[in-house]
């Protein structure tokens, strides 16, 4: 794991009001941090250039789009050998359905998943139709989410260094 970059109080502000506000303007964003337009500018462009900022993104609502089904979904593989994971990775990368899939450890399962879909039939078909359907799965465990207490995409900078 790499060190991570120090950064000052600007630059951790400037990264702060970006991610909770990713349509802000440069003027608004230099005037709200107290710099001017220039040297605001270049901040950013050296965040990204740095990696800190990787993307700028739209968020959508997922009730409105008629997608209000979450689960999460544990997964495990019969072996254990790289040839399976990279095989089970790429699979899991075309399926539209998946927003997140990570490795994991302390459980019995070696993958979860977080899957979005319109309702429990959209999700059998997920699952029966593709999920289980890949090889070296042995074992699909499901939780699907009641309600949403807290739903965050910044990261909390306020700690940093």
């Amino acid at each position: 794991m790499s060190n991570p970059l120090q950064l000052d109080r600007t630059d951790r502000r400037i990264l702060e009001l970006m991610q909770r506000h990713g349509r802000i303007s440069n003027l608004e964003l230099a005037e709200r941090i107290g710099l001017s337009p220039s040297p605001c500018s270049r901040r950013v462009k050296a965040l990204e250039e740095a990696g800190l900022i990787a993307d700028h993104v739209t968020l959508l609502n997922a009730n409105k789009l008629g997608l209000s089904l979450l689960a999460y979904i544990h997964i495990s593989l019969d072996r254990h050998t790289p040839e399976r994971f990279e095989s089970f990775d790429a699979a899991i990368n075309g399926f539209s359905e998946v927003l997140e899939c990570d490795l994991i450890t302390g459980t019995e399962a070696d993958y979860q998943l977080k899957v979005i879909v319109r309702d429990m039939e959209h999700y059998q078909q997920f699952l029966l139709g593709k999920l289980t359907r890949l090889d070296g799965v042995t074992g699909v465990r499901s939780s699907f989410v009641l309600r949403r207490i807290k739903h965050e995409t910044a990261l909390p900078l306020e700690h940093l260094g």
